[in-house]
């Protein structure tokens, strides 16, 4: 039964190349991917393979059904990752997964194929925190060496820092995530879940022409996302509204389209991301801003950052959709590098935590 397996710290150069597998499945997206960290120091992605529950447009995914598109897909997603990386589960030194947090059902899916193959090829298993394996994934591909960490998803909301061996919770939401009112508000104009709502949403936005008062909140470090969300369904009610594809009162100067409220809804919650991750900069000193999850693919909030960012002399650091949205070879950094540190999940403790806390993770890795 795998446990601990070698301490040291801090992190050094392998002395033989290891090879993890990464399993992903805490929300809709599904991902299995394939890491190796060399002994020159140099990590190579070996493969990534995603595969995405899309529901039809205005309905948002349920855990059961989500549950279920993973258990139909894993063995699929598994084997083609690792014919993409020319090797077999033997070559495997770890198999991670994501332990939380996320939705139940998909979760424990995950977990529970981990697990059998823990048992089948005898590998040590590493449960993964998935906020964690956002950052190490963005700090792997970007460089940022010591930044303050943005991490906007569709289920968290966090400003974070690195600190003696743990990654500190400066900021978050203090009701709902910002990719989760994004998707909200997407099913209340009927906006299409292909390939995710989000994006839909930032390419509407780009329309837009009108910038509606919307309600601005941030606590200091935090913020309250679910008064924005109310207000700017309620504009949908306006009879100024237009819905998508009416021509009707188009030549009314007055009129609100959806394109509008896309636009003022990115650029209102957007601005109070960059607020507090701007406060949190002050407070520790750094001129670096990495932006992980989701969310971060989004150019308006890369480019809003960016602007704020330099106005302090510093720099943002952001990825593309490979590494942003949620995908399987984030998990296989930073279980490989907890399994270098000599931590792994014995088979008693490999549940999976709805709740589990960025801050609970010890970062030994980090000096």
């Amino acid at each position: 039964m795998p446990g601990k397996i070698r301490k040291r710290s801090p992190l050094k150069v392998p002395e033989q190349p290891y090879i993890a597998l990464g399993l992903e499945g805490s929300a809709n997206k599904l991902g299995a991917g394939i890491i190796k960290h060399s002994p020159d120091g140099s990590t190579t992605v070996m493969s990534n393979v995603r595969h995405t529950y899309i529901t039809p447009p205005g309905e948002g995914f349920l855990p059961r059904d989500t549950a279920q598109h993973h258990r139909e897909w894993i063995l699929t997603v598994i084997n083609d990752a690792l014919s993409k990386a020319g090797i077999s589960l033997h070559d495997v030194h770890c198999i991670c997964y994501t332990k939380g947090p996320g939705m139940g059902a998909p979760l424990t899916s995950v977990a529970l194929v981990a697990r059998t193959l823990s048992l089948l090829y005898s590998k040590p298993l590493v449960g993964v925190n998935h906020c964690v394996g956002h950052i190490e994934m963005g700090r792997q591909i970007t460089g940022a060496k010591n930044p303050v960490v943005l991490y906007v998803s569709g289920g968290n909301t966090q400003v974070i820092a690195y600190s003696q061996q743990c990654y500190r919770i400066f900021g978050e939401t203090l009701d709902i995530a910002v990719g989760n009112c994004l998707d909200r508000f997407a099913r209340v104009i009927n906006l299409s879940n292909d390939p995710s709502p989000g994006y839909n949403i930032e390419q509407e936005a780009k329309k837009g022409k009108r910038l509606l008062t919307l309600p601005y909140t941030t606590k200091g470090m935090d913020v309250s996302l679910s008064g924005i969300l109310t207000s700017v369904e309620t504009y949908t009610t306006d009879k100024r509204f237009r819905p998508q594809g009416s021509s009707e009162g188009e030549e009314n100067a007055d009129i609100i389209t959806p394109q509008d409220l896309c636009f003022s809804l990115q650029e209102t919650v957007f601005a109070m991301l960059v607020e507090i991750t701007e406060r949190a900069m002050a407070h520790i000193g750094s001129k670096e801003v990495l932006i992980v999850g989701g969310v971060g693919c989004n150019e308006r909030l890369q480019q809003m950052m960016s602007i704020m960012a330099k106005e302090r002399g510093g720099q943002v650091f952001a990825t593309d959709d490979r590494f942003c949205i949620d995908n399987g070879i984030m998990i296989a950094q930073a279980g490989l590098l907890s399994y270098r540190m000599g931590f792994g999940t014995p088979l008693s403790k490999s549940t999976c935590t709805q709740r589990f806390r960025t801050d609970e993770v010890h970062v030994a890795w980090r000096a």
